[in-house]
């Protein structure tokens, strides 16, 4: 069976990474969370002062630092899968909180950030065998991925997955929020200049909004052994 590239792209919260680390662990191939990255230079910014209290981005700021931004994942035994780490701290559980989820899609925007991510993206996916998801990973990052699938759900199902997500961790959650958040992020995400979120053409689209994790899993799982013995 050859090594492809696995891409897998989508709005957010509709289950991507869940997909994506699910696969990678039963098939042995390496995960990276793309999201995660971006969540990661956005947790940098506000921790360092670069977002005001109007949400507004100190670009100028941003770009200096970005050599100060180094993003790593550590395999987790007890999970299984692999942690984000910024500078050498595990900011799994900092990087999915509400302040960031608030912030991520407007850092996602700047060309300076993109290309940087982009390049060691494309640099960890470059001898196959990985699966990757994000928003560009099958239209900008890997275009030539033997395998894409363009993920979606409806905006209330995203953003109650997210609210019951949040509350098992032990967080603070409130619904209207969320969704506002999820339709927010879905509006720059797709209208953004620079590789906005869109289906690619040879992508396969999933809608999973009525499927459990185990159906969404097996599904993904049959086109990946269709693509890999072709």
């Amino acid at each position: 069976m050859k090594k492809i590239t696995i891409a897998i792209d989508g709005h957010s919260s509709c289950g991507k990474s869940t997909m994506a680390k699910d696969l990678a662990r039963r098939i042995g191939y390496v995960y990276v969370d793309t999201g995660a990255m971006y969540r990661s230079v956005t947790l940098f910014a506000l921790r360092n002062g670069l977002i005001g209290s109007e949400g507004k981005i100190d670009e100028g700021g941003l770009r200096a630092r970005m050599s100060d931004v180094n993003i790593s994942f550590v395999f987790n035994k007890e999970t299984g899968r692999p942690d984000t780490y910024l500078n050498g701290e595990c900011v799994e559980r900092d990087i999915r909180t509400i302040e960031v989820s608030n912030h991520v899609s407007p850092i996602a925007t700047l060309g300076f950030v993109r290309e940087q991510l982009v390049a060691q993206q494309q640099q960890m996916g470059k001898m196959k065998g990985v699966v990757m998801d994000g928003r560009d990973i099958g239209t900008a990052v890997f275009p030539d991925a033997e395998l894409k699938i363009f993920v979606t759900a409806d905006a209330k199902v995203r953003a109650q997955r997210r609210y019951d997500e949040l509350k098992a961790k032990g967080m603070e959650a409130d619904f209207d929020e969320i969704l506002k958040n999820v339709e927010e992020r879905d509006y720059i995400d797709s209208h953004r200049e620079i590789a906005p979120l869109r289906r690619a053409d040879d992508a396969i689209e999933l809608d999973n909004s009525y499927m459990t994790i185990d159906e969404q899993n097996e599904w993904i799982y049959n086109k990946y052994i269709e693509r890999a013995t072709e």
